[in-house]
Order: C-alpha cells, then sequence, then structure tokens
C-alpha cells in the first residue's frame, strides 16, 4: 500500500540528479530527428525565438538538438521539457512563456488542436520497418484479395505505409491507406473535398463509402510487449474501430502478427463496467487533464451540465497529472472523469493502483445522458471534442418532460433499482424559485458533508469559547533537529 499511495522516505535520500546522458550518437541526429526539415520550418517562417517540445525519455538529447539548430537557423532556441500534463499534446503555454513564435513536438503526439493558434511542427522519428515480413503477414491474415481493408501504424512508422501499400495493390483492390492528420501549414487553403479525420488521422474514402465497412491492419508495436494496454494509440484504434470487423497488429520489426479482437472485446467490457460505475455515483470528480488543447473550457461545462441533469454532485480538480497519491486525498468522490487528449485519457494505469475509477468523457456521457444510444449502437468516441454541439456525434439532453428521465434502471453492480435524477435540466428562469411544502424536509444534502460526518475523526476540534484567552508568548527557537531549549546531546 505504501508503494501506491506514497513514496518511502529513502527514495529522497537515494534519488541521484544529475543531467541526462545523450541516447543518439551526434552522427545520427540529422536523421533521427528530421533536423534538416526543422531548419527549413523555421526558416521559412522567419522566427527568430523557438521552442522545442521534448518527452521524458528524449531530454538526453535535447541539449545537442538545440545547439545544433541555434548554429544552423541563427534563431534562439528555448526546450521545453516536464510539461505539466502530458507530454504528446502540444505545450503552447510553455511557448508562450518563452516567447516563441513556433514550436516544435518531439515524440509520440496526439495531434489535438492546441487551444490557441501556432505554428506546429511534429517531428516522430522514422522507425525502421521490415516491408517485406509485414507485407507477408498481411497476406496471411487476409486471403481474401476483396475485402476492405485499411492501413494503419503507430506515428513512428507512417513513412512506410505508402511503401508497404505498393507492394499490396497489385493483389488487393479494396486497399485504403491512412495517414496521419497533421495540421496545416500557415496560411494554406483547406482543400474542396476533405477526407474524414478519425483517431488523429485522415482516411479518403471513395464516395458512398465509410468506414465501418473496412477492416484493419495496424503496423506497430513490440513482440515483446504484445498488450496493447500500454500502447494508448493502439487502445483508441480498438475501442472506437467498429466492432465485429476484423483488426490486427504487426511488430514492423519482425512482423509478428495478433489478432486483437479478442482483446478489444475486453476494453469494451471494461469500458461498459466503468458506465455503470459512473451511473452509481453520487460525487464525480472533474479532472483537468489539459490547458492547451482547444475547446477544453466547453467541454467542462458541458460535463458538469451533465453531471446537474443525472443529480449528480460534480467538483473540478486540477492536479496536473493525475496519481494514486493525489486522487486518494478526496475520498468522498466515487469516480473520477479525465478531461483529456485522446492518448492522455486512454493512458495506462497501473492495476488497481487508483482508490477510485478513472473514466473518460464518453463514459460519463453515456451514463448521464438517457438519449444516449445503448451499447452496440453508440460509438466509443476518444476525444471529448466529438461529445459537443457542432460535432456529427453530439446528442443533446432530452427536455425535462422527456419519459427518458424517469425510465426504471437496474445497477448491474449492485442489483438495486437507481433512483430518478433529483433534478433535471430546465430553460425556465423560474426553476429556481422557492415552492411551498406541507412540512419542513430536506430537499438536498452536500455528499462530502454527508462522507464526513460518517467518519470516526472529522479533524481538530475547535472548542469556541472553552479556550482561555492568554497573552501571546515567545515561542521555541531553532530548527527542529535541535532546538535551543533542548541543549546539545
Amino acid at each position: 500500500m505504501e508503494s501506491t499511495f506514497s513514496s518511502p522516505a529513502e527514495a529522497a535520500l537515494q534519488r541521484e540528479a544529475g543531467a541526462a546522458g545523450l541516447l543518439t550518437p551526434l552522427a545520427d541526429l540529422d536523421r533521427v530527428y528530421e533536423l534538416e526539415r526543422i531548419v527549413g520550418f523555421v526558416r521559412d517562417l522567419g522566427c527568430q525565438r523557438v521552442a522545442l517540445q521534448f518527452p521524458d525519455q528524449l531530454l538526453g538529447d535535447a541539449r545537442a538538438v538545440a545547439t545544433r539548430l541555434e548554429e544552423t537557423t541563427g534563431s534562439k532556441m528555448f526546450i521545453l521539457g516536464d510539461t505539466a500534463y502530458g507530454s504528446c499534446c502540444v505545450d503552447v503555454l510553455g511557448a508562450e512563456q518563452a516567447g516563441a513564435q513556433a514550436l516544435v513536438h518531439f515524440g509520440p503526439a496526439c495531434l489535438s488542436p492546441p487551444a490557441r493558434p501556432l505554428p506546429v511542427a511534429f517531428v516522430f522519428g522514422q522507425r525502421s520497418v521490415a516491408l517485406e515480413l509485414c507485407a507477408k503477414a498481411f497476406e496471411a491474415q487476409n486471403p481474401d484479395p476483396t475485402a476492405p481493408v485499411v492501413l494503419l501504424s503507430e506515428p513512428a512508422c507512417a513513412h512506410a505505409l505508402e511503401a508497404l501499400a505498393t507492394l499490396l495493390r497489385p493483389r488487393y483492390l479494396d486497399l485504403l491507406v491512412s495517414s496521419l492528420a497533421l495540421p496545416l501549414p500557415v496560411g494554406s487553403l483547406k482543400p474542396d473535398s476533405e477526407p474524414l479525420e478519425r483517431f488523429g488521422r485522415r482516411f479518403p474514402l471513395a464516395p458512398g463509402r465509410c468506414l465501418e465497412e473496412y477492416g484493419a491492419f495496424y503496423v506497430g508495436g513490440h513482440e515483446a510487449l504484445p498488450d496493447p494496454d500500454l500502447c494508448p494509440d493502439l487502445s483508441r484504434l480498438l475501442l472506437g474501430w467498429a466492432p465485429g470487423r476484423p483488426f490486427f497488429s504487426c511488430c514492423p520489426d519482425t512482423g509478428w502478427t495478433q489478432d486483437e479482437g479478442a482483446q478489444a472485446g475486453r476494453l469494451r467490457a471494461r469500458r461498459r463496467y466503468l458506465v455503470e460505475r459512473a451511473r452509481d455515483a453520487r460525487v464525480v470528480g472533474l479532472l483537468a487533464g489539459t490547458l492547451g488543447v482547444a475547446r477544453h473550457r466547453e467541454a467542462l461545462a458541458h460535463l458538469r451540465n451533465l453531471t446537474q441533469a443525472a443529480g449528480k454532485r460534480s467538483y473540478v480538480l486540477a492536479l496536473g497529472r493525475p496519481t494514486p497519491a493525489k486522487l486518494a486525498n478526496f475520498p468522498e468522490v466515487d469516480v473520477f472523469v479525465l478531461l483529456a487528449c485522446p492518448l492522455g485519457a486512454l493512458a495506462p494505469q497501473p492495476s488497481g493502483g487508483f482508490f477510485r475509477p478513472v473514466l473518460a468523457p464518453c463514459e460519463l456521457e453515456a451514463a448521464c445522458n438517457p438519449a444516449w444510444p445503448p451499447p452496440g449502437l453508440a460509438p466509443h468516441l476518444t476525444h471529448y471534442a466529438d461529445l459537443l454541439p457542432g460535432s456529427p456525434f453530439h446528442v443533446p439532453l432530452p427536455p425535462p418532460d422527456s419519459e427518458l428521465w424517469d425510465t426504471p434502471d437496474v445497477s448491474l453492480i449492485t442489483g438495486e433499482l437507481r433512483p430518478p435524477p433529483a433534478w433535471k435540466p430546465s430553460n425556465d428562469p423560474g426553476c429556481l424559485a422557492l415552492t411551498l411544502r406541507p412540512q419542513l424536509e430536506l430537499v438536498e444534502s452536500s455528499p462530502a458533508a454527508s462522507f464526513l460526518s460518517s467518519r470516526s475523526w472529522q479533524g481538530l476540534q475547535p472548542c469556541l469559547g472553552q479556550t482561555p484567552v492568554t497573552g501571546a508568548v515567545s515561542g521555541r527557537r531553532g530548527i527542529a533537529i535541535a532546538y535551543e531549549d533542548e541543549g546539545s546531546s
């Protein structure tokens, strides 16, 4: 329990501080970090101050990359590390504090639109892909040449998808190649026919076709770590892909393949369980997991309206990156909802580490909105922006007099009948007026106050009026290890 909710005291004394060593040889920096492309990006914009954002695992190369770019471009480079939230999001707040005119993001990225306009260049790295082995693995898993299949990959392998498709197109007639949904260059015009954009990727579908018709072949991951829970990008695809369609993953190094259908079913079952926990909850903690992604304020207001409509009390918590130790300080909260980017909301969590379940916004929507389609018919939306008005997936709350609010609902966890919401959403300004009641009764109580009253220890007793008044006296002097009145031992 100590390792889950706190760190041992000896850890602070045994921790060694120092600069991270160089991870990449100097001769390979230009190739790994695509410095030639970044130099062209900086020169085209004419930027004098550029922010370089590195994830924790690449900070060892940050100084060498920044030095090389400063010598080549003549611009001032600022290194951004240790972001307050996920490193996959563009840290526009840190860039603004440095006065940067552009930002270069290195490593895995969620490709979520930033809250403020800022020229951004992404460097995912180029992982080597064994094209022949992956092509043979694709043919082994897809014997029907007429079956519709989409080629997907992790961002570091996206550079090899077109080459892989070239090997497969002579035989496979209905092959679709996805591409990363990179932001358009500043000042460029949007194309007339925009491709479908989902899961941080673009799909050039033919007219009359839909993505639900296609199976998937994902190039990425590691053979030694086949669990997709360790890869939020693959988990996002498995949850949002059409159930019943084939989904295979392939290791780009060895061509080892795995059918992800069973794992997708387990992920969906886990999410349905979290929906039931959210329906049983009385107190919901809304965790602000991002401040740099667009429409996060609108999404937070939407989630608060959802909880109020469902008769639940919500608290907004800004704690940075959620950890078991932080969330254990709020035992009165039944479930937490992490408002973050798609990869941050599905980040790997230690098994049984958190004191209360941590949900994604889509699961709270399914729990609190009675108009939401039932399981199996509703898509699992990994980005909170898909829940907001203006999205094709947005489902508005039913009117207050709708029968959906009074539909009987039985908890699949406790087996008890859930009561209808204590209040319903209403646009009538007179709904806040007081109404006469035949007798005095308690209409609403604070869940946090009820939880506190049930605890055996409720904090220090103030004892107002029972403590005699005395004058101020001089306290102890010194430090805790040796006060002056203690003498020497």
